[in-house]
């Protein structure tokens, strides 16, 4: 099948479309009925009408964006009607809830006239936290977008004219960064005189390009002062019309810093890029075919072409959905009145700052493992790079703050946190890991030093002041690797080959010379990295170690085990996952280490986990779960969870609810609880779940995350006498 027969099938595909209503309520019962209608919908009704900010308080409103379209502008198809831009205002709608968390509905206008139009629009002031108005033909655009802003007391945003202006101004700053240039000295050529194009100009401007130094150019050519005298072409256009003689576009590129194209395919010649200043840059966005090919550009010259385009499958996609979503998401959250300059020069500072950072593994990942580093070819993050929600949203609130159109007064530092918990419960839970780590950082020694992912983590956790990283490995390589990542940190580095290890090979001989380990033996296993760096904790000159990126996972758990060992108050260790669903986060254990546990194992494992539920905040309530449901099976099996829970609700020490053997539905669904188990030590779900061996807790938080949607942030080792992390082998 072809893209078009494929995109026909995605869509069609029951149910058609690509957006559906959700409830947020639970709506199970006859009183949330009541409570959802009528008659309990009066009380929020009442509300609202006393005071209207209520509308906030008690609806979608704040987290609701009306994509509103009559189609006479579509990116690609141009003038196609209202009805047939409803699949690009349901994308639209996708993006905003998929990037941002913010919710939509596509409104489509059989409306041309611009006043009816604007008109229409106005009266959904009480539906709308805003407004993204999309593929709508210039000039009307223009005329709509001013109406609005006059008429509405919410954020108004015509993503064609913006949003490209945005985007592509971050990745202007950055270019004139590396090309060395001023942008208020910059000579930019545009092609194009459109909504994209015009607004782009505008906003160059306010980032400080001499708009004397704009020459804009469409089909007829240069736009000069003496065309706009005779209105030729739309008004908007003239604030940028020069005072030079009529031209091509070839002449208007001749010895210009900076060409940026918002028109159509193929106009742009290698000899046209040659005549520009040195080191050009080259925002090509036409779509789907730029006004010169990447590759086309790249090859008219010897110097360095700074270059982007529209399109994904080259380097600087100006990509929209880096703008809108992030913007809309940091004006509904301080509940601005309009998104002003003072808002989109921030979200394009944002994102510019943005690339010049350390890109994440997962991201690289997502990308197909290309390098991803500040330069020529990365001028601009990438759209699944998820630091570009709290960066960007965080950076528009604090403008419209700072300029006096919010109506809400967030800090900052806990907005960053509650926005980067709309990523997913698992940031939200590891935020609070994170802030006790930077709270206090400890010297964490990486047993894989020399890895590239080991290398750039060592980065970040310097960077975000998480911990003091020691890397083990050769000095040499990682300097260079950090170099050739373009990570400029000095980390510190134990280096096996060349530092002294006489201390840490006789303290290894002292712990296993009962094992089997002679004197000389100890020498060589200390330049293993694994050894080394869990006698580097047990010994105090680290608090923790990280292993296993590059190790089968009992190669990797090995050596810690031996040398660290368990806590005093423990006798085993094992691995928990905590998985996080949207509204639920669970504790699996064990999943790594025990294979077939006795009752003893059990409850000290049940205990461990609880420990680690508490460090992530989390009130643990445990199970011991199997296949019978207390005693509706009794045997060998079943008996070692049901021992294990009795032993711990006898416990006085034990501080948490614990109840088992029950089955894992048992365990989770309130209602069979409270029904024929009412006596059981839960009142509530359990949030723990100790699995009766490897093979079940294994298999289970696989299928959790494969099928149930879950995230798994682990394996965490429990147990164990000092911190110790033995990632799975591939981890990020």
């Amino acid at each position: 099948m072809g893209l078009d027969e494929d995109a026909l099938e995605y869509h069609r595909a029951d149910p058609p479309g690509k957006l559906e209503i959700a409830t947020t309520k639970p709506t199970n019962t006859q009183r949330d009925l009541s409570l959802a209608y009528s008659p309990g919908v009066a009380a929020p009704c009442r509300a609202i009408a006393d005071d209207p900010a209520d509308a906030y308080t008690y609806t979608t409103k704040g987290n609701m964006v009306g994509v509103v379209s009559n189609g006479t502008a579509v990116l690609g198809l141009g003038d196609i009607g209202a009805q047939a831009s409803k699949p690009v205002m349901e994308g639209k709608g996708v993006l905003f809830k998929r990037f941002a968390d913010i919710d939509v509905f596509d409104i489509e206008l059989d409306q041309d006239d611009p006043a009816s139009f604007a008109e229409a629009v106005s009266m959904m002031e009480p539906t709308f936290g805003g407004i993204n108005i999309e593929d709508i033909a210039a000039p009307a655009c223009f005329q709509i977008e001013e109406f609005l802003r006059e008429e509405m007391d919410i954020p108004i945003f015509h993503d064609d004219q913006h949003g490209t202006a945005i985007i592509s101004g971050a990745a202007l700053q950055n270019a004139c960064e590396i090309a060395d240039k001023e942008l208020s000295e910059l000579e930019v050529v545009f092609a194009g005189a459109g909504a994209a194009a015009t607004a782009t100009a505008r906003f160059y401007d306010s980032l400080g390009v001499d708009r004397d130094n704009i020459t804009m150019c469409d089909v007829d050519g240069i736009i000069t002062a003496e065309r706009a005298a005779n209105g030729d072409p739309h008004s908007y256009v003239e604030p940028f019309a020069r005072e030079r003689p009529d031209g091509d576009l070839a002449d208007a590129m001749d010895g210009a810093d900076a060409f940026v194209g918002l028109s159509v395919g193929g106009i742009v010649s290698e000899e046209m890029v040659r005549s520009m200043a040195d080191d050009p840059i080259i925002f090509a966005m036409a779509n789907p075919e730029p006004e010169i090919g990447y590759e086309e550009a790249k090859a008219a010259r010897d110097d360095t072409v700074i270059m982007a385009t529209g399109r994904s499958d080259y380097p600087n996609q100006v990509n929209n959905v880096l703008g809108f979503p992030f913007i809309f998401r940091g004006a509904l959250d301080v509940r601005a009145t309009e998104i002003n300059e003072a808002m989109k020069v921030a979200a394009s500072e944002a994102l510019a700052e943005l690339a010049k950072r350390d890109v994440p593994d997962a991201v690289v990942k997502a990308y197909g493992d290309q390098p991803l580093q500040f330069g020529p070819g990365y001028i601009i993050p990438k759209p699944l790079d998820p630091r570009v929600l709290f960066e960007v949203s965080g950076a528009v609130a604090e403008a419209a703050m700072d300029s006096g159109v919010a109506r809400e007064t967030l800090d900052l530092d806990e907005y960053r946190e509650t926005l980067e918990a709309r990523l997913g419960k698992s940031r939200e839970m590891m935020r609070v890991v994170l802030n006790k780590a930077q709270s206090d950082p400890k010297r964490l020694v990486l047993a894989e030093g020399d890895d590239p992912k080991m290398i750039r983590a060592a980065y970040q956790l310097t960077e975000q002041e998480i911990a003091d990283p020691v890397l083990i490995g050769h000095k040499r390589d990682i300097w260079e690797q950090a170099a050739d990542l373009g990570l400029d940190f000095d980390p510190e580095i134990v280096d096996p080959t060349t530092d002294e290890l006489d201390p840490y090979a006789e303290r290894l001989y002292d712990l296993r010379k009962r094992n089997g380990v002679t004197r000389r033996e100890s020498d060589g296993l200390v330049h293993d990295g694994n050894y080394l760096a869990s006698v580097m904790v047990e010994m105090g000159d680290a608090d923790a170690m990280l292993t296993g990126l590059t190790n089968h996972y009992p190669t990797a758990l090995r050596p810690p085990l031996q040398v660290v060992g368990t806590a005093d108050d423990a006798d085993y260790a094992a691995g928990v996952y905590m998985l996080t669903f949207k509204n639920r986060v669970v504790f699996v254990a064990d999943a790594t280490v025990n294979q077939a546990p006795d009752a003893d194992v059990l409850a000290e494992v049940a205990e461990h986990t609880a420990d680690l539920a508490r460090q992530f905040n989390v009130d643990p309530r445990v199970a011991l779960l199997s296949y019978s449901d207390f005693g509706t099976v009794d045997n060998e099996g079943t008996r070692k969870p049901r021992e294990a829970a009795r032993r711990l609700r006898d416990d006085p020490d034990i501080e948490f609810p614990v109840d088992g053997e029950m089955q894992a539905d048992t365990a989770v669904v309130e209602e069979m609880l409270a029904g024929d188990y009412s006596f059981a030590e839960l009142d509530e779900p359990a949030n723990v779940l100790v699995f009766p061996n490897l093979e079940a807790g294994n298999i289970a938080y696989k299928l959790l995350q494969r099928l149930g949607g879950a995230e798994a942030i682990g394996p965490m080792l429990v147990g164990m006498d000092k911190p110790v992390h033995v990632l799975q082998r591939g981890d990020e």
